[in-house]
């Protein structure tokens, strides 16, 4: 179930299920890079610190967000986000980005993922990433692409004198290729902009880039859902590089 952080006591409370460990670093602030981003890996934060770093971070990223968001979009755009927390039990680290039954886009994060956050730059990064996903479109572009997908493979699958069942499967499989066709693109792009909002909001994009050090790398697996994470790093690394220059 996905829990608002209009009710932070609740959300601290399930989290405060977790798994605990070592200490967080401060909130907002940008320590000095690594020359590697897979070189240190912080330790984990106690149960208590983990929900204290959501929160904190969560309140500092939401009006970032939602500036960029108004500034890019220029009104076309809903961008009330709500920033949530999936509660659901032995789930696989994961946050992502979809919209309420009003049409107001959500972040949401499970609690894994809060728990495997070492600090709050990866917590930050992560937030501007999925929230990027809405500013850039993304979520309509995968499914005009779907749609897309379904229709040339139906219409090669009729053209080939297939029957209405095997239309139909074409038009499956169609929708998940088109879906995965430009998907890189789209997470790539994210993680451009989720970098520039995580700068502008105070926090270490490099630094939450470790992230990608400690999780399963996908590699360069055709109509592969996202990149490898080499490229992904190499996308903040850039990123960074021309905040850094005025270049942004």
């Amino acid at each position: 179930m996905l829990h608002s952080l209009g009710r932070p006591l609740a959300v601290l409370l399930a989290i405060l299920t977790l798994a605990a460990c070592e200490a967080p670093q401060p909130v907002g602030t940008r320590p000095a890079p690594v020359a590697s981003v897979a070189a240190v890996v912080p330790p984990r934060l106690t149960a208590r610190e983990a929900a204290t770093n959501f929160i904190s971070v969560a309140e500092a990223m939401e009006p970032r967000i939602e500036a960029e968001c108004r500034a890019r979009t220029h009104g076309t755009r809903d961008c009330d986000y709500r920033i949530m927390v999936d509660d659901r039990p032995d789930r696989s680290p994961n946050a992502f980005q979809t919209v309420d039954k009003s049409g107001h886009p959500v972040v949401a994060f499970n609690l894994a993922l809060v728990a495997e956050a070492r600090n709050a730059d990866e917590l930050a990064f992560v937030m501007g990433h999925e929230a990027a996903h809405h500013i850039l479109g993304h979520l309509q572009s995968k499914s005009e692409d779907a749609a897309a997908g379904a229709m040339i493979m139906g219409v090669l699958a009729a053209a080939s004198g297939a029957d209405a069942t095997q239309i139909s499967h074409a038009q499956d499989i169609g929708a998940t290729v088109g879906s995965r066709a430009y998907s890189k693109d789209y997470e790539l792009q994210a993680d451009r902009l989720g970098t520039i909002i995580t700068w502008d909001a105070g926090y270490d994009p490099l630094n939450g880039a470790q992230f990608f050090a400690r999780i399963p790398d996908p590699g360069d697996v055709f109509l592969g859902s996202h990149p490898a994470n080499a490229l992904r790093i190499d996308v903040v690394r850039a990123t960074v590089a021309e905040l850094r220059s005025g270049r942004i």
